[in-house]
């Protein structure tokens, strides 16, 4: 199957060649799902500056977890493999993790504060809402800050997933394959 969209060819306006410069991935080439989005500089420019990517509340641990969680629960094979290539090793996910982001219901390898994220990703996955239960006991382990980056994680992953799934990309040369 190929891609709805066909990625845009370089040359790219200096402003989409500027950002695609500051997020190199592996592989000759930006991401497929980059490129695509710099047919539009304005849609380009949204998407690559909402990231949530930098040192924020959450360890990148646990952001990778959540970004893994929340890509396969919505079978974004794309998002997950290139994320599980690129970020996995540094965020100390091991091929059992990885295997369990994609698993139902909790594993027993995630630490308590693991497993609340897996719970976090599942619930707001299948309701965009947080019951009070919920709440109350993300309170309990991570700041207003950072729930609100929770909150904001889960929803533009949840974005990207779409967009890779309704665009058709294929994974990327590079990408780790997603679990069966």
């Amino acid at each position: 199957m190929s891609a709805r969209i066909a990625p845009a060819r370089p040359p790219y306006p200096a402003a989409v060649q500027a950002t695609l410069d500051r997020l190199k991935t592996p592989g000759d080439q930006p991401l497929s799902l980059f490129r695509t989005l710099a047919r539009d500089q304005r849609l380009f420019a949204r998407f690559t500056g909402a990231g949530l990517l930098d040192p924020g509340h959450l360890t990148l641990r646990e952001r990778e977890i959540v970004i893994h969680r929340v890509c396969a629960l919505n079978r974004a094979a794309y998002e997950w493999g290139v994320h599980a290539a690129i970020f996995a090793g540094p965020a100390g996910l091991d091929a059992e993790q990885l295997a369990a982001t994609a698993a139902p219901g909790v594993a027993a390898c995630w630490s308590p504060r693991e497993a609340l994220l897996i719970v976090f990703c599942d619930a707001v996955n299948a309701r965009a809402d947080i019951d009070d239960a919920l709440w109350t006991r993300l309170a309990e382990v991570f700041d207003e800050a950072a729930r609100l980056e929770l909150m904001m994680l889960a929803g533009f992953y949840r974005t990207v997933s779409l967009l890779v799934n309704g665009l058709r990309l294929e994974p990327e040369e590079f990408a780790t394959p997603f679990p069966a």
